[in-house]
């Protein structure tokens, strides 16, 4: 097996494709077809690390628990529980979908999801200001409801598509399980790791490990993990095929192959949405500002056209 190596960022919303299919069996069938495309590009040699969003699904755990502590005065789950119950119950869909697309294509090979803790700093600002879009999409009239009901949440308008909350979301500065995802790498098993960023952890005057409340921006924990496993493609995969300037407009301009610099140089301009690409953008810089090689930005289903053909936007350092 050739020693390329692929990380692929999924995004949680690209789980969900909309308002009409939030179920679990709704997601699982979005995988699945994500799943097809990650097995295309496994079968080109490359090993491959899965990395997933979970904004909607930890959203939809924290009001499960709301509903259940206000209906029959059930605990709460903490946020950073919920982060871990995320990790389990997608990274499983995702590498069972990836187990039976392996044994569809008679494909020796295995995948393991390793629920990752991610320490960050106890000091980080975001702690204090909260601005990690997480859960569904509200009215501005569903919004003023929720913020008299919960006075503690914070709702922000995300990308023009609607109110969401936002919670803390600390920048990564260790993969704490990181030898173990190496080890089963070597292992040529498919890794599924760092789910929705990782589980916050900070260290204590101890030394030891301590969950905190937050979520973590799974592009940003993606490109330090990619950077940490010295992948040569750091994958982002979301709604698109490539990215654009003046995206929806008349002058839409696509961009296939673009320098560091000039993201950059785009992305101070303002040409990217903040809620939605913006972020990808950042976290591409991050990584190639670290050292790696490549980003793709493209959508599932061109994942190895992509890699193989030259489409999607393509930033290199």
């Amino acid at each position: 097996m050739s020693e390329s190596l692929a990380l692929i960022a999924i995004g949680g919303n690209s789980l969900i494709s909309d308002k009409d299919h939030m179920t679990v069996e709704d997601q699982y069938n979005a995988v699945c077809q994500t799943a097809e495309h990650i097995a295309d590009l496994v079968e080109t040699g490359m090993k491959v690390v899965v990395t997933h969003g979970n904004g909607p699904q930890v959203g939809f755990i924290l009001r499960r628990s709301e509903i259940a502590r206000e209906v029959a005065h059930m605990h709460p789950v903490p946020l950073v529980s919920c982060d871990a119950d995320t990790q389990g119950a997608i990274g499983y869909q995702v590498q069972q979908a990836l187990e039976n697309e392996f044994r569809k294509r008679k494909i020796r090979l295995s995948a393991a999801t390793v629920v990752t803790q991610v320490l960050v700093d106890s000091d980080d600002p975001a702690f204090s200001r909260p601005a990690k879009p997480i859960g569904q999409f509200y009215t501005e009239d569903e919004a003023a409801l929720l913020r008299e009901a919960y006075p503690d949440w914070t709702l922000v308008e995300d990308a023009g598509r609607g109110f969401r909350r936002v919670v803390a979301s600390p920048l990564p500065k260790e993969i704490i399980e990181l030898g173990a995802i190496k080890a089963l790498l070597n292992e040529d098993i498919c890794v599924i790791a760092a789910g929705g960023g990782g589980i916050p952890v900070v260290e204590n005057r101890d030394g030891m490990l301590e969950g905190r409340d937050a979520v973590i921006d799974k592009d940003f924990a993606s490109a330090f993990l990619s950077y940490e496993l010295g992948a040569d493609i750091f994958i982002i995969s979301t709604g698109v095929k490539e990215v654009c300037l003046n995206f929806g407009k008349t002058d839409q301009k696509t961009l296939n192959q673009i320098s560091a610099d000039q993201a950059r140089q785009y992305l101070e301009e303002g040409h990217f949405a903040p809620g939605s690409m913006a972020p990808k953008i950042q976290a591409a810089l991050d990584f190639l500002d670290r050292g790696g090689k490549e980003v793709i930005i493209t959508s599932p289903d061109n994942i190895k056209d992509a890699v193989q053909g030259g489409s999607g936007t393509h930033i290199k350092g």
